[in-house]
């Protein structure tokens, strides 16, 4: 798993669309906030989406793009985010899944897949890292709260020389 206060690697993932989604795109731009769903079938990762989606104005607020990693394949991640009206960018691996990059495996003789949230500032270093076996501790609600708050006392990207 990632840790905090470290840069964050440069995922190559793909959105529904089949376009190209690389995390060092929103660096210099704004904060990202991605959370691993252990499936689109799981109702506990489901539920934090919908927990995600009404506090969408929150995280425009603080300047954060919320993204959502599957683990399914691009049509299944494309009927997931249109039945159930995801607001945010739903994102596949490219090659294995977005959980296999930062470090969220699958445990209990390998029937589970671990569930957790990765916060980037907009300089790409990791304000939050948590993962979870069970699914209803992979959403750190508390969490990410407080990291989201801790970018308020961080420089703002127009701050930071290029």
């Amino acid at each position: 798993m990632l840790q905090t206060g470290s840069p964050a690697p440069d995922m190559l993932l793909e959105d529904t669309d089949g376009r190209p989604v690389r995390l060092s795109d929103y660096q210099g731009e704004q904060a990202v906030l991605i959370y691993f769903m252990r499936s689109v079938s799981c109702p506990v990762c489901n539920r934090h989406v919908q927990d995600l989606g009404r506090r969408r104005e929150e995280f425009a607020a603080d300047d954060v793009q919320v993204l959502v990693a599957v683990p399914e394949d691009r049509q299944a991640a494309a009927t997931w985010k249109t039945r159930r009206q995801v607001p945010f960018p739903v994102l596949v691996g490219r090659r294995g899944t977005p959980h296999e990059t930062i470090g969220l495996t699958r445990k209990v003789f390998g029937s589970l897949q671990q569930s957790g949230s990765v916060l980037i500032d907009a300089q790409g270093i990791i304000r939050h890292a948590h993962g979870a076996t069970m699914p209803t501790g992979g959403y750190d609600k508390k969490g990410i709260a407080a990291a989201v708050r801790g970018l308020r006392a961080l420089p703002s990207s127009g701050d930071v020389p290029r």
